[in-house]
């Protein structure tokens, strides 16, 4: 198990500079950043060229890039062309938009897997059409039309909750978001958990169990649930980047100062410094995750073992 958790995190290495240099060059080597902080106003001409020294602008880009790393591996991801740090903006933004995606997730786990075994146990059923019907009707529908009815509903209409989250994003403000952020994903963790419960549940292992003797219920928990639930941990492990990068839209829609909304503001602004730190911690994530889900295999799946 060891070395192949070394053995991955060392693979993880070109893949996270290929995916950054390849961020990195999108962002700075299209447009020229220091105008656009100007806007319609052409700057100065003394003043354009210390921003770029500043800034490293005024060299070739894999050289920016390198300087970059160096930067990032010390903890430093620069300054945004507002003088302040992206650190500092990460520090704010990073804890409120996981606990929205730990809400999510737990959402996800709890209902997308239960009501995926109930219909996949009875596959064919009043119950397993009309949760099929449900979720199709849920992945059919956007998220932004989704939130924004919530919001009206729940907030406005009715004062169920606030109409938007406040600064510090309690867990409480975040239970009406964190389920308009995961119901896409639930209705296809759902379907997933009801498409592998009913092939597995036709398996001669399943068979061989039950004549035994062995209870259903021991056989649905202890062998057909934990080989139905691999691919949807690996569905699990990447819709937690998904979901820490995803929360754009909800956190626009319930003014939500996270990751989304940073991200937001520095495309918007043409904040180079900003759209590239978070993305790169983006990255970061997405690795991690796929890594975990990796090693969760052995423990779901007994026959699996890593040299």
């Amino acid at each position: 198990m060891g070395r192949y958790v070394i053995r991955r995190l060392l693979q993880m290495v070109p893949v996270f500079l290929g995916t950054t240099f390849l961020i990195f060059v999108m962002v700075y080597a299209v447009g020229d950043p220091v105008n656009a902080m100007f806007g319609d106003r052409a700057p100065d001409p003394a003043t354009a060229a210390q921003l770029r020294a500043q800034f490293n602008l005024d060299k070739p880009v894999w050289m920016q890039y390198v300087l970059y790393l160096g930067d990032i591996f010390t903890g430093d991801f620069g300054n945004a062309f507002n003088g302040q740090p992206v650190t500092e903006l990460m520090s704010r933004a990073f804890p409120v938009t996981l606990r929205l995606a730990v809400i999510a997730i737990v959402i996800e786990i709890i209902i997308g897997i239960a009501l995926g075994v109930v219909t996949g146990l009875r596959r064919g059923r009043p119950v397993d059409s009309s949760v099929l019907m449900l979720t199709l009707l849920v992945i059919s529908v956007p998220t932004f039309v989704t939130g924004t009815l919530a919001q009206y509903l729940l907030g406005v209409k009715w004062g169920w909750i606030p109409p938007a989250v406040s600064p510090e994003a309690p867990v409480g403000e975040l239970l009406l978001p964190g389920l308009v952020l995961a119901l896409l994903s639930l209705a296809y963790v759902t379907r997933l958990t009801r498409a592998s419960i009913s092939e597995n549940a036709r398996a001669d292992y399943v068979r061989t169990a039950l004549a035994k003797g062995l209870p259903r219920r021991r056989v649905n928990t202890r062998h057909l649930l934990r080989n139905s639930l691999i691919p949807v941990v690996t569905f699990l492990g990447t819709d937690v980047g998904n979901l820490m990068a995803g929360a754009l839209v909800t956190e626009r829609i319930f003014n939500i100062q996270g990751v989304g909304f940073q991200l937001w503001q520095g495309i918007v602004r043409q904040n180079s410094p900003t759209v590239v730190g978070f993305v790169t911690v983006l990255v970061i994530v997405f690795l991690l995750a796929n890594l975990i889900v990796d090693l969760l295999y052995a423990v779901l799946d007994p026959r699996i073992r890593y040299g």
